[in-house]
């Protein structure tokens, strides 16, 4: 049994040693971190600590990449929501729907744009295939995704039978 005095505590299967920085930390458990094939693309937030939030989704379920299509904030923005986990992902930017377009087609990723629009199908009924890489985007919190993106992707949509209809896309 552990005591207070002990400074550790339990995050899951990981014992965490509160001696250690974040950072020291996050370096330990980089050496037996997994990714996968899988990245996150979204339009650029109005509240850049989305983004941040949405890194720090990425990096502790082990997407390899975050592509922004739009401006970056600077480190000290991410830093606070992303929890410091921004040097753990590679954040790539994109200046355009169609510049970011390109780059899944170059790098043949499969891309599905998670939008409530005509034609989605629910998530837990899509057969996910990760054969190639897959680019799971996010929109703008009022514009949505791009319809050039849309046009170029499955789209699903997250079943809410609870009373809202709309998750924040950082969540």
């Amino acid at each position: 049994m552990l005591c207070y005095t002990q400074k550790l505590a339990y995050m899951g299967n990981y014992m965490i040693n509160r001696d250690k920085t974040r950072r020291e930390r996050y370096d330990e458990k980089k050496q037996n971190a997994e990714t996968y094939p899988i990245s996150i693309a979204t339009i650029n937030f109005m509240h850049d600590g989305n983004l941040g939030y949405l890194v720090r989704s990425a990096a502790c379920f082990g997407a390899e990449c975050v592509h922004v299509i739009g401006s970056v904030p600077d480190r000290n923005i991410l830093n606070a929501a992303s929890g410091t986990l921004y040097d753990y992902v590679k954040i790539n930017q994109h200046n355009s729907p169609m510049e970011f377009l390109d780059f899944t087609r170059k790098n043949n990723h499969k891309i599905i744009s998670a939008e409530l629009v005509e034609g989605a199908k629910p998530i837990n009924s899509y057969n996910f295939n990760f054969d190639k890489h897959v680019c799971l985007v996010v929109g703008n919190e009022e514009s949505g995704i791009p319809v050039e993106i849309l046009n170029n992707s499955d789209k699903l949509y997250i079943p809410m039978p609870g009373v809202g209809y709309c998750l924040n896309t950082s969540q």
